[in-house]
């Protein structure tokens, strides 16, 4: 019968708000009542029935319920409600009755004020504050006490025990969940024998096996969202080591930006945790200030780097998002995530190739966009590599037909998302996106819009790149090809990459070249390996792993910076920005016509001897075996 009472008040946010007022009303309207009772020890005065008890509960009222409202103490989630709510109340309730208390003074001289006993406010303050409050954690203790014997039997076992243990300790325990929690293991000595909601930190991260093999844990849940990936790497190692067969894992502080944990965010472990899980320090307010309010364009919104971009910049508060992409399956995918996901967020969407400079002037004239986040390109080195001229006219003409479009139109921001294959390129995709940077230094002196590149490396996980490819072959029982047994890539994790592009894009003063700190590179045999195992296979073992050769524009390894290059300091730690030399605008525009013909004629040659004569450092036989 609880449950279902429960159940009503959990169905919509109009009736969970309905129903707190409901309450509040009552329990205010009694607190003051009983203030009254109590000061006059159970006989309260005649007088005082005629007016003095029913203006005051009219005045709590009144300066109770809006500021209430206004406190959002009727926008929580009542399962949840924490010690941010009980602060929220007190302040709340101490600015309401400032208000009772002015207005009392103002109205002393009134007959239904004569010889008011003052102590009355400060009973009631303290009885609305425990009445009230008492309704908003009702069911928290009620979830306390009585659903504890209906948590789950899987014995489970916390790996973190800081604040997103204790939120995941709390999601267990006031849901209907599998997990039994037996306790947290963490590395902080302090916290060791120490005792959260009833459940004890039993030791430290390399007690794993044994703490497993005491207790009969059939789970482990890593709440670490702040640690580097070598630690992640040991805890699932020691887990696996024990047997433990279903480990999953909180995703990194950069993917949950409000702080906020629950059991809906823990996932299986991926590859990401343990290749490109590195803390990422980021300004929030910085990229918020930039953000709120502006009109915001990306291109090649359906892409991996575009749609993650999207949904980052939906996190502050944008005033509209319009998302630009000739893939129309995915904008749709990708505005319908948005909507579920972003309810009240003004989203418009643009089937469009940036080639088209027409339809680019008239998505600029209509939207009007403040920022420009310009992720639309073609990507794949060895298809580039094979039809140049594509990646002359998407990478570059396309990318000037937007620039062109900012200046017009008096756009704040154009960041361009360029990549650690535009330095000492030796592909015809790494030498289009040096010259789109190159772009991006002389529209800048145009003295209107700023334009700013960020260089980064590879995205785990995204369309085209190794990861989902290597998935699909350990699915098909391998082999995983690897190109070479000495290839090395720089990695990072799609949430924090759009981040650090979007922080980047904020401290731009224009004309810049970002580099992102990507940390140390991965040998792509090792990501074949991690994968493996994480699928339940040995390598080479279960499943093979052959090498194949390198392929036509493909390096051993990716830099950040050329030959010529030096770097300066940020604000932030991971971000760097390139010390370039300055583009002649004039041998630059040079440059384009004579590309702008080779690509018209499809003459990869004639475009690959013009790379040459212009990109510092272009050298299309390096690396090939």
């Amino acid at each position: 019968m609880v449950k279902s009472f429960l159940n009503i008040f959990r169905r919509t946010k109009q009736t969970r708000t309905m129903f707190f007022i409901f309450w509040d009303v009552l329990l205010i309207s009694f607190s003051v009542w009983l203030a009254f009772f109590l000061r006059f020890e159970g006989e309260i005065p005649l007088q005082y029935w005629e007016g003095a008890i029913q203006a005051t509960v009219a005045l709590a009222l009144i300066f109770c319920l809006p500021i209430f409202h206004f406190s959002r103490l009727y926008s929580f989630t009542w399962a949840y409600v924490s010690a941010q709510e009980l602060i929220s109340l007190i302040k709340a309730l101490t600015l309401a009755f400032l208000g009772i208390v002015a207005s009392f003074f103002l109205l002393q001289n009134h007959t239904i004020f004569f010889s008011y006993p003052r102590s009355v406010f400060l009973i009631s303050y303290f009885l609305i504050f425990i009445f009230s409050g008492g309704i908003r954690f009702s069911k928290r203790i009620y979830m306390q006490i009585f659903k504890i014997k209906e948590m789950g039997s899987e014995e489970t076992l916390i790996i973190g025990a800081g604040d997103a243990g204790e939120q995941i300790l709390r999601s267990i325990q006031s849901s209907e969940s599998p997990y039994f929690p037996i306790g947290f293991v963490d590395d902080n000595r302090f916290k060791q024998g120490s005792i959260i909601h009833g459940v004890k930190v039993l030791g430290r991260i390399e007690e794993i096996p044994k703490i497993v093999d005491d207790y009969q844990v059939k789970n482990l849940l890593i709440a670490l969202p702040s640690v580097d990936s070598q630690t992640i790497k040991k805890t699932v190692e020691l887990g696996k080591e024990a047997g433990v067969e279903n480990i999953k894992i909180l995703p990194s502080f950069a993917e949950i930006l409000n702080g906020k944990i629950s059991l809906a965010d823990v996932r299986e472990v991926q590859v990401e945790d343990l290749l490109g899980r590195e803390k990422v320090s980021l300004d929030p307010d910085l990229i918020k200030d930039s953000i709120r309010g502006k009109r915001i364009l990306v291109t090649g919104a359906a892409g991996s780097i575009g749609s993650g971009l999207v949904k980052r910049i939906a996190d502050f508060c944008p005033l509209s998002i319009l998302i630009l992409d000739q893939d129309e399956s995915g904008i749709f995918t990708v505005a319908r995530q948005l909507n579920e996901e972003f309810c009240c967020l003004s989203l418009k969407e643009r089937v469009c190739d940036i080639c088209d400079k027409e339809k680019i002037d008239q998505v600029f004239a209509e939207f009007k966009p403040n920022i420009i986040f310009h992720a639309a390109a073609y990507k794949h080195v060895p298809l580039m590599e094979e039809q140049p001229e594509e990646a002359v006219k998407n990478n570059i003409f396309g990318t000037k037909i937007l620039a062109e479009a900012a200046i017009k139109y008096e756009a704040e921001r154009f960041i361009f998302i360029s990549t650690d294959k535009a330095i000492n390129p030796t592909s015809a995709m790494g030498a289009t996106k040096r010259i789109g940077e190159m772009l991006c230094q002389v529209f800048n002196k145009k003295n209107v819009t700023k334009f700013v590149s960020v260089r980064f490396g590879n995205v785990l996980n995204s369309r085209g790149s190794v990861v989902p490819i290597f998935k699909e072959q350990i699915a098909k029982g391998g082999p995983i090809k690897v190109t070479h047994e000495d290839m090395k890539r720089y990695f990072m994790i799609t949430s924090e990459a759009c981040l650090l592009v979007m922080q980047a894009g904020a401290m731009g003063e224009g004309g810049e070249v970002f580099v992102l700190d990507m940390g140390k590179p991965v040998k792509i045999l090792d990501l074949a390996k991690e994968m493996i195992r994480l699928s339940g296979f040995e390598p080479d073992k279960d499943i093979p792993i052959v090498f194949t050769g390198t392929r036509p524009g493909e390096k051993l390894f990716e830099e950040l910076l050329s030959a010529e290059e030096g770097t300066q300091a940020t604000q932030s730690k991971q971000i760097f920005i390139a010390e370039l030399s300055d583009v002649s605008e004039k041998k630059l525009n040079s440059t384009l016509e004579r590309l702008k013909f080779a690509a018209k004629k499809s003459n990869k040659q004639e475009i690959k001897n013009i790379f040459k004569e212009f990109v510092p450092y272009y050298d299309p036989g390096a690396f090939q075996d």
